[in-house]
């Protein structure tokens, strides 16, 4: 059995941030990694988005940014004015690529295309099993989500965020490719949060996908029927469906940091790295990754990483309303977005206002429900 100081299991996102921050730090050449995971990383099976105000490490793996994005319902649109900030897409390949180019330089570092089947912890040591064999290791990144332990508790109210979507190439040069479409509410609700979210990349291409926060996923054929409404109204008569993306992102403030132990982090996903109000994951994980890396050099106790910000406690408000009353998503973002600064509202998003701040936000919102919401809360963590 070969031993490694680090393992991480699953090399999604977060994992993948961290090991290439890891390797620009300079700080772990004398350290053995090993990456497991069963999916190879050579195909482009997911897209992400995050808003920046300068260059970031991930400039090679943007491939569209845009100053103005447009938010919607069935009685406004508004068209958001972004500057300072951009709002960036990456395509999963090419932010593959881009952290496979470098750690795949590092004689330190080894990657293995196999399934974790077990994970076994004792005082001073890890074992994994996966499909082939046995490794140890003395630390151990885990981005493997556990659906049951979460979804199986009621204290903290657990949402997906699923959606499916369609690269498109329209024979009608009907999409404006200076604006992404942030969130456009216009559609038949039916009792949840549904939206359509755009990201043109020209006059005739875009990603459109459905979208929805709520508790329960739907058959394919509906999100497909909703997305080839949506491309109809935009008055296409002829497309070709270039690539397709699906996915399930769980939204909770459940404290995934109570699972860490001296010697396993929970990170990613895992870890309570998705931004759990809107289910953003890219800034985020872009953020811990840096944190962890830093914490790395002068920590060795895992239990002492994470720690609670005031905004764990908005996002806790937020998914207890559209736990209780899901058909209420679309009144609050459209509240928030129909007078609010937008350059304030994505500063509130990224966890970076100050207290005033925040409260200039959360005026624009529905006092009422929040406020319900509060006690509610309350009453909860009291039991």
């Amino acid at each position: 059995m070969k031993h490694f100081d680090y393992i991480f299991t699953g090399t999604g996102l977060s994992a993948l941030m961290t090991v290439y921050k890891m390797v620009l730090s300079g700080k772990f050449k004398d350290k053995s990694i090993l990456l497991i995971d069963e999916n190879t990383k050579k195909a482009n099976d997911r897209t992400w988005c995050f808003w920046e105000k300068n260059d970031t490490l991930w400039e090679d793996s943007i491939s569209k940014q845009w100053n103005s994005a447009l938010f919607a319902n069935e009685d406004f649109r508004r068209d958001l004015d972004l500057k300072p900030y951009q709002y960036n897409m990456v395509r999963g390949l090419d932010f593959y690529n881009q952290v496979f180019d470098l750690i795949s330089k590092q004689e330190n570092i080894t990657f293995v295309n196999q399934k974790v089947i077990e994970i076994e912890e004792s005082e001073n040591i890890i074992l994994i099993q996966t499909d082939a064999e046995s490794f140890s290791c003395s630390k151990l990144f885990n981005s493997i989500y556990n659906k049951q332990k979460v979804e199986n508790q009621t204290k903290y109210p657990v949402l997906q965020q699923h959606f499916i979507g369609w690269f498109i190439k329209s024979e009608q040069p009907v999409f404006n490719p200076d604006q992404a479409t942030f969130m456009d509410f216009s559609l038949e609700q039916r009792g949840n949060t549904r939206f359509m979210y755009v990201l043109p990349t020209s006059r005739t291409e875009a990603l459109l996908e459905y979208t929805l926060f709520s508790h329960n996923h739907l058959e394919k054929a509906e999100y497909e029927t909703e997305i080839k409404k949506y491309i109809q109204n935009l008055g296409i008569t002829d497309y070709e469906i270039i690539e397709k993306e699906q996915g399930s992102i769980p939204m909770t403030c459940y404290p995934f940091w109570k699972l860490n132990t001296k010697n396993v982090i929970n990170i990613g996903t895992s870890g309570g790295w998705t931004k759990a109000s809107t289910g953003y994951t890219f800034k985020n994980s872009d953020k811990k990754s840096t944190e962890l890396v830093s914490f790395l050099q002068t920590q060795t106790d895992f239990t002492k990483f994470h720690k609670k910000s005031k905004f764990w406690f908005y996002d806790l408000l937020l998914l207890d309303i559209l736990d209780r009353k899901n058909e209420l998503g679309s009144t609050i973002f459209s509240s928030m977005f129909k007078k609010g600064n937008p350059t304030l509202i994505f500063k509130f998003l990224d966890e970076e206002t100050s207290f005033q701040e925040d409260i200039q936000v959360i005026l624009k919102c529905p006092k009422m429900l929040f406020i319900k919401a509060l006690f509610h809360v309350i009453f909860k963590t009291m039991k």
